[in-house]
């Protein structure tokens, strides 16, 4: 039996090598993965390093005091002092980022929150006027013989970061998507060998032929089902080492990662491997089962082609909702090799939720695979007429 199935295994793989659509569907997406990772974080280096000169100009609608004055060189602020008329137009022809009114002792800021030099100079406008609040509050204070210091640091805050591995968001961002793109390039590089194994092989004529050998339709199966996960196994490898070199070069470039080492550790690295080898045993078998169901390869491709987006979502959204993993979550097929990931890769590795995922996982493996081989005892399913 073993002898048999890694005879239809090395036919299979000899042509997924030969093929050049096959090799640059293995190839193609996990080289773009270096380049968005890159991408993420010079996108997110280029928000924190923004001058503080690019979001500092507002608008006043009265005379300053002394101390309003010196407060505002303190915070950098490039201010104008006019009339709201005057104010008003000085915004709308973006010479000032947003404008402060006073009624009495009542201080308004006016900014548009769709705007994004608008929106973030709302935060130098806080600080600029806390300041004064705090001026003002001494000064009443003291004109009514009160300890300033004691009224106004009744309690003190300090901060203590427990955060031993010293990830911080835009480090979990870039990697949660970065392995995304890992599971895609998995689910796009099972397509196309998946398709070409079945509904390929019957629009060629191909399968009747090998149908006439001594060998079982389980025995078939299984070869093409191992021909397409080692080629999406190689993916998902090529892909995530491709990962680690883009968050090594990284970690060096940008700013960002600072005094932070955002390598995962060895025993994340061996998890993750062990995630992408599960998973791409069942996306191989998934697409099997679809594509053997199609009558040509055209509508193979169609029937698969939600697939990509179907393994892609779960996790992103997940994500997105900082959705936290449960035994539930662990068992759910998509969304649990994400969420393992994201936890051990934070460094909770929990024996209890990596058990149940890949328990999970060999079961649902196991159904499919046990759903083609009865799929292909039928005529239906074997020949396209």
């Amino acid at each position: 039996m073993k002898e048999k199935i890694t005879i239809v295994l090395k036919k299979e793989l000899r042509e997924v090598f030969r093929d050049k659509k096959s090799l640059a569907m293995m190839l193609a997406v996990p080289l773009l993965i270096p380049f968005l990772i890159i991408g993420i974080s010079a996108l997110f280096d280029s928000e924190i390093n923004i001058s503080s000169d690019d979001f500092n100009k507002i608008g006043f609608t009265y005379e300053f005091t002394p101390v309003e004055e010196n407060i505002a060189k303190y915070y950098n602020v490039d201010y104008k002092i006019a009339s709201l008329k005057e104010i008003k137009k000085l915004y709308k022809s973006e010479k000032i980022d947003l404008y402060i009114t006073k009624d009495n002792d009542t201080y308004q800021i006016n900014y548009d929150e769709n705007n994004e030099k608008s929106a973030q100079t709302v935060y130098l406008a806080e600080k600029f006027l806390e300041a004064y609040k705090t001026y003002k509050q001494e000064e009443y204070l003291q004109e009514n013989n009160i300890d300033s210091n004691k009224a106004l640091n009744i309690i003190n805050i300090t901060y203590n970061t427990i955060n031993d591995k010293k990830k911080n968001f835009y480090v979990n961002y870039t990697t949660s998507y970065a392995f995304l793109f890992v599971i895609m390039a998995i689910t796009v590089s099972a397509t196309y060998p998946a398709t070409d194994t079945t509904a390929g092989e019957k629009e060629r004529g191909t399968l009747e032929t090998l149908l006439t050998f001594p060998i079982k339709s389980k025995d078939i199966i299984l070869g093409k089902f191992l021909s397409v996960s080692l080629s999406s196994i190689i993916t998902g490898l090529l892909g995530f080492t491709l990962s680690l070199v883009a968050l090594f070069y990284s970690n060096k470039w940008f700013s960002i990662y600072k005094d932070i080492n955002i390598l995962p550790s060895v025993q994340t690295i061996i998890i993750t491997i062990a995630i992408i080898i599960l998973y791409s045993f069942l996306i191989s078998g998934l697409c099997i089962a679809i594509a053997s169901k199609a009558k040509s390869f055209k509508e193979a491709q169609s029937a698969l082609t939600p697939l990509t987006f179907i393994c892609f979502f779960p996790g992103m959204i997940a994500s997105m909702v900082d959705l936290k993993t449960t035994s539930l979550i662990a068992l759910i097929p998509f969304l649990n090799h994400t969420q393992i990931f994201n936890d051990v890769n934070s460094g909770n590795i929990n024996i209890l939720h990596i058990t149940l995922m890949f328990i999970s996982t060999i079961i649902f493996v196991s159904l499919v695979l046990a759903y083609i081989i009865k799929a292909y005892k039928s005529e239906k399913v074997l020949f396209s007429d």
